[in-house]
């Protein structure tokens, strides 16, 4: 009588090697793509191109920090763009209508943020909307909030020149250099972020929630609390 065949697991070595490969080849098409780019364009090392691409990369890296923690919970939040929005808004109007100092007003905004994710988080933990549907709701709500508060109007930051220097102002000056503190935020926010998702319970639980909710569910944990907080991690970002 035959047995049955049991599938084969792949060696652990093995799969850290992929995932090695997997990262040594995302970084290889990024060094690639300097050298093709630097090639073609002889102002691409320039000290002006550069800032202005670490200052790109910066506003979609924080972003993408956020939505990091949803993907892994195997959700997605189509509001994060809509959401940044709303927060300068909110931004410019605690600090520039409310004239509050310049960090209680990013702290504010911080927080506007942290509710429009936890609104996101509870609609789809709660009323077991889907992800899709409630976080593009959310986009909406944003955009629209963001529009009537603002006034259709441009919000300037005149009385508070020192606003504008969290993101566009330099600690670090290096000859003919300076870095951008927005890329220095975003570096310090993904080291933040990488230990927290990997070294934390609550990195644990969102890893785990991504790969089996049920079973989670089940092991006595409350997975609609940590949804709403990871929806709510990824607003405030």
């Amino acid at each position: 009588m035959s047995s049955i065949p049991t599938p084969t697991q792949a060696p652990r070595g093995s799969l850290l090697n992929a995932n090695a490969m997997q990262k040594l080849l995302a970084f290889a098409s990024l060094v690639a793509l300097v050298i093709i780019f630097s090639l073609f364009s002889p102002n691409f090392f320039k000290s002006e191109n550069l800032i202005a691409i670490m200052l790109a990369t910066a506003v979609n890296g924080v972003l993408a920090l956020g939505v990091t923690f949803v993907i892994v919970t195997s959700g997605i939040d189509l509001s994060v763009g809509t959401v940044m929005t709303f927060c300068a808004v909110m931004a410019g109007v605690f600090i520039t209508n409310l004239h509050l100092p310049i960090w209680l007003g990013v702290l504010g905004a911080i927080v506007m943020g942290a509710l429009a994710g936890m609104t996101s988080g509870a609609l789809i933990a709660k009323l077991k909307l889907p992800a899709f549907i409630a976080t593009m709701g959310m986009m909406n709500v944003t955009k629209g909030l963001s529009l009537v508060i603002s006034g259709l109007k441009p919000i300037y930051f005149n009385d508070s020149p020192g606003y504008t220097d969290i993101a566009l102002g330099s600690v670090i000056n290096l000859p003919g250099f300076a870095i951008p503190n927005a890329v220095l935020i975003f570096f310090t926010l993904a080291i933040l972020m990488s230990f927290i998702l990997n070294k934390t319970i609550f990195g644990r639980y969102t890893y785990a929630i991504g790969s089996n909710e049920e079973a989670v569910r089940l092991s006595g944990v409350n997975v609609d609390r940590w949804k709403i907080a990871v929806y709510a991690l990824c607003g405030a970002v």
